[in-house]
């Protein structure tokens, strides 16, 4: 069986030292189309715009700051507590989702305690929408790096990427590439449903149980991403989303809970 290979260089272009990569690229579009999302949600809420800049340099320090600490620690600690300026050396690869998901909320958290006119969980109902989109465009920048691999695979489905061997693999950096857009999906439709009448907290409760349930289920396509999982029962990235999936859980049934309990008021 012929299986697509994959061969296509992962900078777009170079200028000496310099090179685009389309990670970067993708990384970037992320959070351009959530400060568009952003511009979208105050003016039908009636908010400040001018306060949507302010929430984007915050979450963009939150988001890149705790995803690399959460890859150094969560994933390799060993290595980074015994080599910790490169933790610094965000070029060399090494983000994690689950310490990006920590960095936001305290991002978050800081913006609210200096703009008391928000509520934690009105921003974080919103965000979730511009996270879901993110997510899909850098496991998709992943798959230009050919990082995250999947395991060896048989299938009619699987790819070579030809810059690592020549073994066909699951592409699952697609798979969350396309759970996350259908995710992103979901919650953009029962926002636009709701609007400014909204429950509080349905959107944050759907994306972490659905985000990282899905995230549990593929870590199963993946190959080990540190030595630390071989000795353990789950995958590190699978320990790490129980506790956002339960999280999830709480705020997606309450809001549902809240919000009869209201009706019946």
């Amino acid at each position: 069986m012929e299986h697509f290979v994959w061969d296509i260089s992962p900078e777009i272009f170079r200028v000496g030292p310099l090179a685009v990569r389309w990670y970067g690229l993708l990384f970037a579009l992320g959070f351009i189309i959530g400060y568009e999302l952003f511009q979208w949600f105050f003016k039908i809420e009636k908010k400040n715009i001018k306060d949507i800049d302010k929430l984007t340099i915050v979450m963009i320090i939150a988001t890149v700051v705790g995803a690399r600490l959460g890859h150094c620690f969560f994933y390799e600690p060993q290595y980074y507590l015994a080599n910790p300026i490169e933790i610094l050396m965000i070029w060399k690869g090494g983000l994690a989702s689950h310490g990006a998901a920590i960095g936001i909320l305290l991002g978050i958290w800081i913006f609210v305690l200096q703009n008391k006119q928000y509520k934690m969980m009105w921003i974080l109902d919103r965000l979730v929408i511009a996270i879901a989109l993110s997510g899909a465009l850098i496991r998709l920048g992943n798959f230009f790096n050919s990082e995250i691999l999947g395991l060896a695979s048989d299938s009619s489905f699987a790819i070579i990427f030809a810059s690592i061997d020549q073994t066909p693999r699951h592409p699952v950096q697609l798979y969350e590439a396309f759970s996350y857009l259908l995710i992103f999906a979901y919650l953009l439709f029962v926002y636009n449903r709701h609007r400014i009448q909204l429950p509080a907290g349905r959107l944050f409760g759907a994306f972490l149980t659905l985000v990282f349930s899905a995230r549990f289920v593929l870590e199963y396509f993946k190959e080990f991403q540190t030595s630390l999982e071989n000795d353990m029962i789950l995958r590190m990235g699978q320990v790490l989303s129980i506790p956002f999936v339960l999280v999830g859980l709480y705020f997606w049934i309450k809001s549902y809970l809240s919000n009869k309990t209201t009706k019946m008021q």
